[in-house]
């Protein structure tokens, strides 16, 4: 039985994959692997060799980059795997590490520990989200996320043209598959956390102990998952056994008492 379009793609680009997808801090980006930026291209060859069908679908569509939704959406993608990228594990994984990385903002908006104060935890003072993405006077919180000169949001060309290969991948074939499930996730997400807050539970906001450290619970940073990042001070890394690493990506936690 033929494969999918979807299930060639991802083996494929699995046997393909570089080294290395994520940046080295928070404001950190999953980097594009170079065989993602030609996938629109196998799909079209593939189509041709395997009989696929060239019809193509509308299983994904993302709000534009300059309404808040849709600059979320794109930060929810562009710090998580999909699949044939690096750390890439599951659809559930990268859903949950999209969900918790929304937690890390909304915590850097709502809930700053006593004793800290938002300019010390999120680089900024503000109650918009946009403000906690792309920080605020030049110094930019995400990397590949920030404000031009005329103050408007946007993003750098590699953040679209890489939701821009995922959106063909998502809508080539004949129904949607993971791709189009994740894309749909994201963007699903960021329109009711723009419109209703944020839904779904918090898995480290019980956290009350990391070792020997008492920490504040909640997560207010995240970095790739490698074991020379951690972004200092009083950030304590949550640990794989309290579920810390999802998506290729690593938490962070607080100290309650701070150095």
């Amino acid at each position: 039985m033929l494969r999918s379009s979807e299930q060639f793609i991802a083996e494929f680009a699995s046997r393909r994959v570089g080294p290395g997808a994520g940046g080295k801090r928070f404001r950190s980006t999953l980097r594009l692997v170079p065989t993602l930026k030609n996938l629109q291209v196998i799909v079209l060859l593939l189509s041709t060799v395997l009989g696929w069908s060239a019809e193509q679908g509308s299983f994904a569509q993302f709000d534009p980059p300059d309404t808040t939704a849709g600059y979320l959406a794109r930060l929810l993608v562009n710090e998580t795997p999909f699949p044939g990228e690096r750390a890439y594990e599951s659809e559930a994984d990268t859903k949950a590490a999209m969900l918790q990385v929304l937690w890390v903002l909304n915590c850097r908006l709502h809930f700053i520990p006593k004793g800290y104060t938002q300019q010390q935890v999120a680089g900024v003072r503000s109650a918009n989200i946009i403000d906690v993405i792309t920080g605020t006077g030049g110094r930019r919180q995400c990397e590949g996320f920030y404000r031009n000169a005329a103050g408007q949001f946007v993003t750098e060309p590699r953040v679209e043209e890489r939701l821009n290969n995922l959106l063909q991948i998502a809508n080539s074939g004949g129904k949607p598959g993971r791709f189009a499930a994740l894309l749909n996730y994201a963007q699903g997400l960021a329109r009711a956390y723009v419109k209703e807050g944020i839904e779904g539970a918090d898995r480290f906001a019980g956290l009350k102990r990391v070792g020997s450290v008492v920490v504040t619970g909640r997560a207010y940073s995240w970095m790739t998952d490698v074991d020379s990042y951690h972004p200092g001070g009083n950030f304590v890394t949550i640990p794989s056994a309290e579920e810390g690493s999802l998506g290729g990506n690593r938490f962070f936690t607080l100290r309650k008492e701070p150095k």
